[in-house]
């Protein structure tokens, strides 16, 4: 059974640097975090800053590739998890075909938000892997196991942009 989660907000998990994308069930509690690349954080948070540029970032000439070939992105579907590695599927309509692409989750989400497509978990995701939001008169906050400090996106922008290539590590194929 798929649920349909809305992106909740940007975190960064604090132990690893590593950005997290909050997806929340709609009409529920229950919130599944993503581990993601900072270049997919950045494109989410710089679509919900609603910040634009003069020039098609990524995902932006993804959705207009897209367009221009005559197809739209139908939902998004993240399938399942294997090795702490998240998967997702891109659905894709052109001239009545239905096209099912595998996908990063985080791009998926980023493309997603871009054309207003629906998004959606498995059910078992959300069993397995979720985390409550507790109930705070004041703001929404994570309950003790929370993976990360929720960040609004100029908060997460900004560090973002304060990360060096050195903080990624060294690449050996």
């Amino acid at each position: 059974m798929l649920v349909e989660v809305r992106v909740q907000s940007l975190g960064l998990d604090r132990s690893s640097d590593t950005p997290v994308v909050i997806l929340q069930e709609l009409g529920g509690d229950r919130v599944l975090p993503i581990w993601i690349g900072p270049s997919e954080a950045s494109a989410i948070a710089m679509h919900l800053a609603d910040m634009e540029f003069a020039r098609p970032l990524t995902h932006d000439l993804v959705v207009s590739v897209l367009k221009g070939l005559g197809g739209t992105v139908q939902k998004v579907i993240i399938t399942r998890v294997e090795k702490n590695t998240y998967y997702a599927e891109l659905i894709l309509q052109r001239n009545g075909e239905v096209i099912s692409l595998d996908a990063r989750p985080s791009d998926s989400i980023a493309v997603a938000l871009r054309v207003d497509a629906r998004i959606f978990a498995r059910e078992d995701l959300l069993q397995q892997n979720s985390i409550q939001i507790a109930d705070d008169e004041s703001t929404e906050s994570l309950r003790e196991e929370e993976p990360s400090k929720v960040m609004g996106p100029e908060e997460l922008k900004e560090h973002l942009r304060r990360l060096n290539p050195e903080d990624f590590g060294r690449f050996t194929p």
